[in-house]
């Protein structure tokens, strides 16, 4: 009675849930099915006809109360914000895979299907709505709206069966009416989000179409929502200003400035849902729902007892074959590593048609600035422009102090200092010292940078021609890329070897859903009812019996098993002849990669060199000033020292007395004692007169030292003498 009356609240969920449970283990107990012994009339009313329906058997009972409890759940989660779908789901699900479909129009295969797909599509609608809030990535949130647009498209599938339509009247057009406006609903959401993702990745054109593909299918919604409350209309309109403001940002810019094509929408690649709901599973026989077995003493202790052998038997069986399985996955894998075959790039002739979206971005971003290279080139020249200027003027101020340099030690020679220290410059003014520590200074600012000029030169001829292609047709961009050049016999052997990969894949897949139906089939072996009335001295033959049903799945097994080897074989003789081909392929393939990542390069080092070059335009104009100063500086330090050095001859020239004459040299007398050995004074032996020099001292005289005369007027100065004469 109180699994009848229930309340609308979750206590009343966990009350039907424990009946259920209690009626499970009830059945399995006592023979209370169809046409059984205890089996006792069951009367329920059709919620949709209204009639009255009575079956003697427990299970409809369970039907029934499964029905009410996923119906329940339904009702909670439109009123709690839709947090019991996913209950509801799954209650519906386990009606319509454990029991019959005949015992009531409600619970036929095309009912439950709606009911199901309803309720994880509003489950689906809660997680849209949060991921929404939350700002997920687009491309997820797309994902979730197509999927809730799934459910709802299978749920239209199950209203428009004829047997729904007679079975739910006039309510059936309403309903289908509502899940077809919700289908183009979300449909435009999930393009909303496929447009905003597209905008992300800067395919404009992709944008365009994705914005007008929801615009559509947002009207195609409008139309459908007539009648419908307020606040749908409400949502309606809201979703209209956002994607209509959406769609006309997004053709305004593309009419403007990308200039994109717009795509067919059916040329793009569908969004695929991701269902990230699910039915929650119904479990009768879990304690913490259904509380504690109230039939527990019903079954003898020698049933539970051969229950127990039934499972370990089962369970041997299972480890047999998994042994079996896993051995036969450990060679496979062990070959397939030392093969290093990818099925999924082992032919990878597709990329070479193309250009790859990335160098078709940086080509497109290139055609809308055609004087790329041209920038680049007059850049360059006025950087090698100043920067010859900057050196010329470095030389020229060297040149000056080399100047003033050789002229200063050529005056210290005639004024007979002492030279300076070889190696050794002559002292500077301090005008040209100041000078010569600047220019000092700016030439080694100067080859400082010189390399870094003569780099970046470099750098921009590597670049440039790989800009100049960039900025080309899209056909000779495509003829730069290294492609495959396969005879008819390489594309065999590499079809031949993708056919037995293939097989191999084959071969896993079955391999590993094989396994999935023997432990399924596992699972779900309950023959508790047979043991409670089987005698003991068959137990033996009843497991025997039991067991033969895996027999068809064990045979799939050791076929697929015992396939192994020969597709191996098949795949070592064709990885033998693909060898040649796949060094060929991988060659042309590092080239390829190379060749897209050195274009890649290029462009981006576009931008680098632009601005390199302006640092360098500006670094030497601010040095071209200062050189030039700095020159004028030492043109006017170097005409003083000049001027100085002039200076200071002159007053030199003044200090030397004026050039003695060059009269003969009156005779000396000769002494007493030469006369009287009857020998003469040799002419010869005496210097002519302009050879002398009276201002300088004779070895061992002073300036004023005796003159061989006895005269006293000959101790005065020659000159005088020659003039008193």
């Amino acid at each position: 009675q109180s699994a009848v009356n229930v309340p609308r609240d979750f206590e009343g969920c966990s009350t039907l849930r424990k009946y259920f449970g209690q009626l499970h283990y009830l059945q399995s107990r006592i023979p209370m099915g169809a046409e059984q012994e205890a089996a006792v009339p069951i009367v329920w009313t059709e919620i949709f006809s209204g009639k009255t329906v009575t079956h003697e058997d427990i299970k409809y009972e369970q039907a029934c109360i499964l029905y009410n409890l996923g119906a329940l759940h339904s009702m909670l989660g439109a009123m709690d914000k839709r947090v019991s779908e996913e209950c509801a789901a799954g209650a519906f699900t386990y009606l319509r895979d454990h029991f019959p479909h005949s015992y009531s129009v409600d619970m036929s295969h095309q009912i439950l299907n709606l009911n199901i797909n309803l309720m994880l599509g509003q489950a689906q609608e809660c997680l849209l709505e949060k991921s929404m809030l939350d700002n997920r990535k687009s491309f997820l949130v797309a994902r979730i709206s197509a999927q809730v647009v799934d459910y709802y498209k299978e749920a239209c599938r199950a209203l428009e069966n004829s047997e729904t339509a007679s079975l739910l009247g006039k309510i059936q057009k309403d309903w289908k009416k509502l899940v077809q406006m919700k289908i183009y609903y979300f449909a435009a959401v999930a393009h909303l989000h496929m447009g905003k993702q597209a905008e992300e990745q800067q395919k404009f054109g992709e944008r365009v179409i994705y914005f007008q593909s929801a615009l559509d299918k947002l009207n195609e919604a409008i139309k459908l929502a007539k009648g419908q409350p307020e606040t749908v209309q409400e949502a309606l309109r809201f979703t209209m200003d956002v994607i209509g403001g959406k769609y006309n940002s997004a053709k305004k810019d593309n009419d403007f400035i990308y200039h994109e094509a717009v795509p067919a929408l059916d040329t793009l690649q569908s969004v695929k849902g991701a269902p990230l709901v699910k039915a929650l599973p119904v479990n009768p026989t879990d304690p913490a729902v259904t509380g504690p077995d109230i039939f527990a003493k019903l079954v003898p202790m020698a049933a539970h007892e051969a229950s127990s052998l039934y499972s370990e038997e089962k369970a041997k069986l299972l480890r047999d074959v998994m042994a079996k399985i896993e051995a036969k996955n450990e060679v496979l894998d062990q070959f397939m590593d030392s093969m290093q075959l990818d099925p999924e790039t082992v032919d990878n002739l597709d990329m070479y048609s193309h250009i790859p979206p990335i160098l078709m971005e940086k080509c497109a971003a290139l055609s809308v600035r055609p004087d790329t290279v041209k920038n680049l080139v007059q850049s360059m020249q006025v950087l090698s422009g100043v920067f010859t200027d900057v050196e010329a003027s470095l030389k020229e101020i060297r040149d000056l102090l080399e100047e003033d340099k050789a002229q200063e030690q050529k005056l210290q020679e005639l004024l007979g200092k002492v030279p300076p220290p070889q190696g050794s410059p002559p002292p500077l003014s301090p005008g040209l010292a100041e000078v010569s520590k600047e220019c000092s200074k700016y030439m080694e600012v100067h080859e400082k940078a010189s390399f870094t000029n003569t780099e970046l030169h470099k750098a921009m001829n590597l670049h440039i021609g790989n800009l100049r292609l960039l900025s080309g047709p899209l056909e000779q961009v495509r003829a730069a890329l290294p492609s495959p050049a396969l005879t008819e016999d390489d594309k065999q052997v590499l079809q031949n070897l993708k056919r037995i990969l293939a097989k191999v894949q084959e071969m896993r897949d079955q391999r590993t859903s094989l396994e999935q139906q023997l432990r399924e089939m596992i699972q779900k072996d309950d023959i508790t009812t047979s043991l409670v009335t089987t005698d003991r001295s068959e137990m033996k033959k009843l497991f025997e019996e039991q067991l033969k049903k895996y027999d068809q799945i064990k045979v799939y097994l050791e076929q697929n098993l015992a396939a192994q080897e020969n597709v191996l074989k098949a795949l070592t003789d064709a990885n033998v002849k693909y060898a040649a081909v796949r060094k060929a392929l991988a060659e042309v393939e590092h080239k390829w990669n190379t060749t897209v990542q050195t274009l890649v390069a290029s462009y981006e080092a576009y931008e680098d060199l632009m601005k390199k070059s302006q640092e360098g335009k500006d670094f030497y104009t601010d040095l071209e000033g200062k050189a030039a100063k700095l020159l004028e500086k030492a043109r006017a330090a170097c005409q003083a020292a000049e001027a100085n050095r002039q200076q200071i001859l002159e007053k030199e020239m003044k200090k030397q007395p004026p050039p003695r004459p060059t009269a003969p040299k009156p005779a000396l007398q000769k002494k007493p004692l030469e006369l009287e050995g009857g020998g003469g004074l040799d002419t010869s032996e005496l210097p002519p007169l302009g050879s002398l020099n009276f201002l300088q001292a004779q070895t061992g005289e002073g300036l004023r030292g005796p003159r061989p005369s006895d005269d006293p007027l000959s101790m005065l100065d020659p000159l005088w003498t020659l003039n008193k004469t």
